[in-house]
């Protein structure tokens, strides 16, 4: 068993890697160092215990001195709205009245026209703020 334990390192080692790959977090690096640094210990013993204690001790101690760096680059990212949800909280102008809270109307935002309802009825014209999406309608309130 021991003669195996180099290659059964690196199978982990490549399990993991494939695991992070197909991930877009960090999930599972630290276990694939932890895996390379145990084949390495393979190296100088057959003992598998202390192989294990080296992958366990490894993995933890890259968690614990990367995981807070990982976190800080991603929340200097800041999130870019897309598609629909770059409308929330614009305003717009209503294009065809919006008669009461049962009938769709439509609005003009960011120079797109959407379908719209609305609590309030609202005339063409009118300003609304986009409160939320609700399928593909937009939830708008007058805006004074």
């Amino acid at each position: 068993m021991e003669k195996y334990m180099p290659f059964i390192w690196i199978g982990i080692a490549v399990v993991m890697a494939v695991v992070e790959a197909t991930t877009t977090q960090l999930v599972s690096i630290w276990f694939v160092i932890g895996a390379l640094c145990a084949a390495l210990t393979t190296i100088f013993t057959d003992s598998i215990l202390i192989q294990v204690l080296v992958f366990v001790g490894v993995s933890a101690v890259t968690l614990i001195v990367t995981r807070p760096l990982a976190k800080k680059i991603k929340k200097k990212h800041k999130p870019t709205s897309t598609n629909a949800d770059r409308v929330i909280g614009q305003y717009g102008t209503v294009v065809a009245e919006i008669a009461d809270s049962e009938s769709v109307g439509q609005v003009k935002v960011l120079g797109e026209v959407w379908s719209a309802k609305s609590k309030q009825p609202l005339h063409k014209g009118d300003k609304v703020k986009i409160l939320g999406i609700e399928g593909v309608k937009l939830i708008v309130e007058g805006a004074e």
